[in-house]
Parts: C-alpha cells; structure tokens; sequence
C-alpha cells in the first residue's frame, strides 16, 4: 500500500483555495510599433523603437496575455508601479487602441 504525503490545504477540498491557488502571469504594455523586418534586423544595442503612446497614456494590463484592466505608470520608492484605473476593453485592444 502507497502512502501518499497530506494535500497542503491551500488545494484541498475548497474550490475557491484552489482557485486562489493558481499563478497568473501579469504583463504591461506600453505602447506598439511596426517595423520592416530590415529594421529589426538592423538593430543593436541602443537602438530606439518608436512606440504609438504618449508619456501619460494609459497603459493596459495583460493577464496571461488577455486585456483585463487600463492603468497609469508610477514611480515609487525608485521602482516602476501601476495603478489599475478602469477595465479593459477587448475591442480597443484588438484595434490597436493605446
């Protein structure tokens, strides 16, 4: 007979815990940018890419690479932060909408 090792709580029986439980992979995009490929293929250290935002544009918040939320760039304490500010529009996104 095989023993198998107590469940940690955190994934036992509760469906929210186990909900709560899973690591959601957040990203911030800043802007976007087309290129020609020879431009890419030029670039090196240094290199400048010109993006479709403005520096107080919202930003958008991408959870697993899904729009879910707008936010505005802060600093604080010398690091980078955001502040949610409204729900993401799918349709913006998808447009190209900064």
């Amino acid at each position: 007979m095989q023993v198998l090792p107590p469940v940690p709580s955190s994934v036992s029986g509760d469906p929210l815990s186990q909900i709560e439980a899973v690591d959601i992979e957040l990203s911030i995009v800043l802007g976007r940018s087309v290129l020609p490929m020879s431009q890419l293929l030029k670039m090196g250290r240094g290199a400048v890419i010109p993006l479709d935002a403005s520096e107080h544009d919202e930003v958008w918040i991408l959870a697993n690479n899904h729009p879910v939320a707008r936010g505005q760039i802060e600093i604080r304490d010398d690091r980078i932060a955001i502040t949610v500010t409204r729900p993401a529009d799918l349709y913006d996104f998808m447009a190209g909408s900064a």
